[in-house]
C-alpha cells in the first residue's frame, strides 16, 4: 500500500495511515530519499499517530529514513508516537536514537523551522 507524500514549503509531511508491510516500509524511505532531493526538501515529518504498535523492523526503517533523509539534507521529524506505543517499545528495547520526535504535526513543524528562524535572526 503506497503511502500518500504531501509536500508542505520545503517540507515533506507522511501520514501513516496503517500498519506498513515491511516491503511498505523499503518503498517508503526509497520513495523518501528521491523526493527529498527533487522538491529540494529541507525536512520531513513522519507522522505514526494511527499505529498502535511498532516492531523492530517498522523502528529500525525509520531510523534508517532518518539517516538516508539526513544525507540528502533534509532533517526528519517522526510525530504521534502513542503512549501505549512508546512504552511496548521501551520495553522491548526498541529506539530511535538520533531521530527527533515530537508529540503532533503542529510540533515537528516548529521543532524543523526553529532552526530557519534562528538562522535568520543571525543574519545568515
Amino acid at each position: 500500500m503506497p503511502v500518500p507524500i504531501l509536500k508542505q514549503g520545503g517540507v515533506l509531511i507522511v501520514s501513516v495511515q496503517a500498519a506498513l508491510t515491511d516491503n511498505d516500509l523499503v518503498a517508503l524511505r526509497d520513495d523518501l530519499a528521491e523526493k527529498v532531493g527533487r522538491f529540494r526538501s529541507h525536512g520531513v515529518v513522519i507522522d505514526v499517530s494511527a499505529l498502535d504498535v511498532m516492531d523492530s523492523f517498522a523502528t529500525r526503517t525509520l531510523r534508517g529514513i532518518a539517516e538516508t533523509t539526513a544525507l540528502r539534507g533534509a532533517k526528519t521529524v517522526v510525530v504521534g508516537i502513542q503512549p501505549d506505543v512508546a512504552f511496548s517499545m521501551t520495553l522491548l528495547g526498541l529506539t530511535l536514537d538520533g531521530v527527533a520526535t515530537a508529540l503532533d504535526l503542529d510540533e515537528g513543524m516548529d521543532l524543523l523551522a526553529a532552526p530557519i528562524r534562528r538562522r535568520g535572526d543571525d543574519g545568515a
